[in-house]
This record gives structure tokens, sequence and C-alpha cells, in this order.
């Protein structure tokens, strides 16, 4: 499952792409290394019906009968636990460049980077959010260790295309690669939009 992906767009870039109306990111750096619990961009539906690009924090708690670990990836769409999230309100796009599996070597697993081509074109993982008042995040941004209101965000995962397989055969993050996904993706009924939860094609 992928817990490491990059975004090196300029911001500028992304913004076009995406449709943007209101950027809330401020100043946003070339991100080279997105990890689990890190704050990261993502675009919604705003209130307003304009496209937003916010920054959300990465891992959603799963179901309490598995302790509420935070849930980067999310598979099992018909689970009761993440049927809400799946409404149009709160579907998201993850802006990335590239993205990360760990090949299973010995001594230690070595990360393997997939992009749409050589350039790294943007594309985005079809995500989903959610606000949630708890603790999060490391000891530097929350040094009381204090109940706030978070917006975390998570993405699908699917089958691996023939690409992906090779490295990590369980999964691969679900890829929107088009202008049409993206709005599919934020707008759709849910059993439209879920459509888009299948492997990229190899090519």
């Amino acid at each position: 499952m992928c817990n490491l992906y990059s975004l090196v767009t300029p911001q500028a870039e992304i913004r076009a792409s995406f449709g943007v109306s209101a950027d809330r990111t401020g100043n946003l750096p070339a991100m080279p290394g997105i990890f689990p619990d890190q704050r990261a961009p993502i675009v919604r539906v705003g209130e307003d019906a304009e496209r937003v690009m916010e920054m959300f924090r990465w891992g959603i708690p799963g179901p309490k009968q598995f302790g509420e670990h935070p849930v980067t990836n999310v598979r099992n769409v018909k689970s009761p636990h993440w049927r809400p999230w799946l409404k149009p309100e709160f579907r998201c796009l993850v802006p990335v460049s590239s993205f990360s599996e760990y090949a299973n070597t010995k001594p230690k697993k070595t990360p393997t980077w997939f992009a749409l081509d050589d350039a790294r074109p943007l594309f985005a993982f079809a995500g989903i959010w959610r606000p949630r008042t708890g603790v999060r995040g490391t000891k530097a941004e929350n040094p009381d260790r204090v109940e706030e209101e978070h917006r975390l965000f998570s993405f699908l995962t699917c089958e691996p295309n023939d690409v992906v397989a090779p490295i990590h055969p369980k999964a691969m993050p679900v890829l929107l690669t088009t202008p049409e996904e993206w709005s599919t993706w934020l707008a759709a009924p849910t059993e439209i939009a879920l459509e888009l939860q299948r492997p990229l094609p190899d090519a």
C-alpha cells in the first residue's frame, strides 16, 4: 500500500490543472516526500460549488473495533465505516507527481517510484476526507497534545496493474489522470464515481 508520494508540480500549475478557484495552502513548496500523518494539499468542492485547495492531514481513523488507527489507503468501499465519506461532498483530489511502493528486498525494502512518464506530469489520487476532533500531529506541531478539529484525508486503492504488481502485488492507488475523471470523482453519484476504482492501464 502506498505510504509515500511526492508533489513537485509548481503551485500555479496545480491550481490551473484542477480548476482551483480558492487556494488556501499559502506558499506551497515542492514536497518530494509526503508521509502518513503529514499535511498535504487536497482539492475539494467548497460550499459555494467552487474548487478549493487546502492542506489536510493524511490518515483517517479506521473502525473502532480495530483501534481507530489512521488509515491512509481505503480499499473496502462497502464497509459501513467508509460509506458515509464516499458522498460527493467528502470526495477530494489528492495532487501527485509520483508515488512509491516498497520492493520486498533483503535485508531492507527498496522504495520504487512510479510516475505517468519521465517528466512526472501531475495526476490525482481518488481521495476522501472528513473532519474529526482529536489529537494529531507531531509534538513539534502540537506540543501540548491537545484535542482540536482536524481535516483528514485518505485515498482509494485497487488491484495493481502489471506495472505495479511486480513490486507490490496487493494493491495500487486509484489514479485519476484526466479532467473528465477529476470532475466525475468530485461530483458524480457515488455508484458512478466508484467505477473509477480500477487499475490504471499498463500503458
